[in-house]
């Protein structure tokens, strides 16, 4: 199995490339070896990648205002070149793609709008979807439906995704999030979706009825309760006041990954046979001020950054939930986003 390792870091403007090396396996060793760096894409905050045409489109901001650049992919060398450019309505803070790279989803917390552009053979066009609530960050879709976390309103929005790309509301349109909790990022696994919250430091299951439609199930505090950290609120600075700063989510096997950036950790939950939330198993230090991290496909490894530092940690993932470190690769200043290109 071959996989790159692509960070954003949005302090430098630049998207570092790695290669992931395993030495044995799901149990055994691995490294991460820096591949190539490309600039000019200032506060890239997020990207998506295109593996079946080898492309990474990433959001950028600079003087003549928000944009979206795609690159091209060197598989054998790690190295992204830019193609073109797209102007946008608003700096991206989450991006993801749909039907095999077609749709290009996005949205904007600063904004508070989200958008749908079809993909033409790689070629952004213009949004035929735009979709607006308070402090939107995240929007992930399995190709029939796509849900958008609004942390400034407690909700997530569903939609149908049309045939053109088009974002057409469920009913009903949201569901509720804890008040004051904060949803921020999110994951669609089968039947069930998963959602970390900002403010108050919950993973909270949500199962999905046939019609794509949420229904708020348990949930787990994931916060390390011996840090003596506060429930966090809108616009409180987390680090001087010792608040809850909860981030990331993905899933490893049969556990789900958080990440908390006031203490610099991850926090590994169990799932049972049909999903649902277990116990914590763990919680784990990492780089400092974790906004994003990914894990592999088959769980066994992950790959962690901080906002404020200049290095990749990669940790194995074992059997009981424990995260073991194997080392670190230097990237940019500001990474906040990371994804695993399989080939």
């Amino acid at each position: 199995m071959s996989e790159l390792v692509l960070v954003a870091n949005a302090a430098d403007g630049t998207l570092s490339t790695l290669r992931l090396h395993r030495t044995g396996g799901t149990e055994g060793g691995a490294w991460l070896e820096p591949l190539a760096l490309v600039g000019e894409l200032p506060g890239c905050s997020t990207f998506a990648v295109d593996a079946g045409r080898d492309l990474v489109h990433a959001a950028y901001k600079d003087d003549d205002g928000a944009g979206l650049a795609t690159l091209s992919l060197d598989r054998e060398t790690g190295e992204l070149v830019r193609l073109r450019t797209h102007a946008i309505g608003g700096k991206l803070t989450y991006l993801s793609l749909a039907r095999d790279g077609d749709v290009l989803l996005g949205e904007s917390y600063g904004e508070g709008k989200g958008w749908s552009w079809p993909v033409d053979d790689g070629v952004i066009q213009e949004p035929v979807s735009e979709i607006a609530f308070r402090n939107l960050h995240g929007i992930v879709s399995d190709d029939t439906y796509v849900y958008c976390p609004a942390l400034g309103e407690d909700l997530i929005a569903q939609y149908r995704l049309g045939e053109g790309g088009e974002l057409e509301p469920l009913d009903p349109p949201t569901v509720s999030a804890p008040a004051g909790s904060g949803p921020r990022h999110l994951i669609i696994d089968g039947d069930n979706t998963y959602l970390v919250t900002e403010f108050s430091g919950e993973l909270i299951r949500y199962g999905r009825g046939g019609d794509g439609t949420l229904t708020e199930a348990e949930s787990v505090h994931v916060a390390p309760t011996d840090a003596g950290l506060s429930h966090s609120r809108f616009g409180a600075d987390p680090m001087a006041e010792h608040l809850i700063w909860g981030a990331d989510v993905h899933r490893a096997g049969r556990f789900v990954i958080t990440s908390e950036r006031t203490t610099s950790t991850l926090t590994v939950t169990a799932l049972d046979g049909k999903g649902h939330l277990g116990d914590v198993v763990g919680i784990f230090p990492t780089q400092a001020q974790p906004r994003g991290f990914a894990v592999t496909s088959d769980g066994a490894f992950v790959i962690a950054v901080g906002e404020r530092s200049t290095s990749a940690q990669l940790s194995r993932v074992e059997s009981g939930g424990a995260l073991t470190p194997l080392g670190t690769a230097p990237i940019g200043r500001g990474a906040n986003w990371v994804r695993v290109v399989e080939g």
